[in-house]
């Protein structure tokens, strides 16, 4: 299917942040509109840059971010094009993430996948992997920095961070997978918490979410594979906590 690409409309320039999540919307609305359907090809990256007025550093960006939505994908040399639907999607919803069982189960098929993935990205990973991974996790801490911390976004820009380690192993299946596999494998919705442990949860989250970055920076394929189990399995505890929790005292997580 070929279509003529729609003309994109110029963004107000502010902030770079900024900048890249207008860009995903204005890239993102003729596919939810049908003006692009699956397999046509979105505008160059030159293009994408003229019409909306923007840096090559924000265009990527926002192709990155569309690319661990599952909604376009990348065919090197070649261009960017719209996704197709997955035959039969394996996206878990968060709601049915609602016992202990379910929330172990997911975590250690997370930690079968991710903990290779993170290894081979600190192998493979290109300069601008890196930069994606890093822009990845600066959003997820400028968020959770924020005031007042919108928990879905922050989901969001969780499964984004190890989206992009997924994206740079080299091999789109570990992205494919882990985009069927869904946020809802995220399970920090899943916790309760006063605000003194929330911040001291925040606090330790982010410092292993460093560690893995650290790691596929310094290409240094075991630590980053441990760095990624470790996080993986404390997750799996503050989980299990939580849901202990929630369905036997109903105290806060610390």
């Amino acid at each position: 299917m070929t279509t003529t690409s729609p003309r994109l409309t110029s963004l107000i320039r502010r902030s770079s942040r900024t900048l890249a999540e207008e860009a995903v919307e204005a890239l993102s609305a003729p596919i939810h509109s049908g003006q692009l359907g699956p397999g046509d090809k979105l505008p160059t990256e030159s293009e994408i840059m003229h019409q909306l007025g923007v840096s090559r550093t924000v265009v990527r960006e926002a192709i990155s971010r569309l690319q661990a939505s599952g909604l376009v994908e990348t065919r090197h040399g070649v261009g960017t094009f719209v996704a197709q639907p997955a035959e039969k999607p394996m996206h878990i919803p968060l709601s049915s993430v609602s016992t202990a069982i379910d929330a172990v189960a997911l975590l250690e098929v997370r930690i079968a996948i991710e903990v290779e993935a993170a290894t081979l990205a600190a192998q493979r990973r290109t300069p601008e992997q890196l930069d994606a991974i890093g822009r990845a996790l600066d959003h997820l801490i400028e968020l959770e920095s924020a005031d007042a911390l919108d928990p879905q976004h922050a989901i969001d820009a969780d499964f984004a961070f190890h989206q992009a380690i997924a994206m740079a192993t080299g091999n789109a299946y570990f992205q494919e997978y882990l985009t069927h596999l869904g946020k809802g494998s995220i399970p920090r919705s899943r916790l309760r918490m006063d605000s003194d442990s929330h911040q001291r949860y925040l606090q330790k989250l982010n410092k292993e979410h460093q560690l893995i970055y650290s790691a596929i920076q310094a290409q240094e394929p075991a630590t980053a594979g441990e760095a990624a189990r470790s996080h993986l399995l404390n997750s799996q505890t503050r989980l299990k906590r939580a849901l202990e929790a929630q369905d036997n005292t109903a105290e806060p997580i610390r």
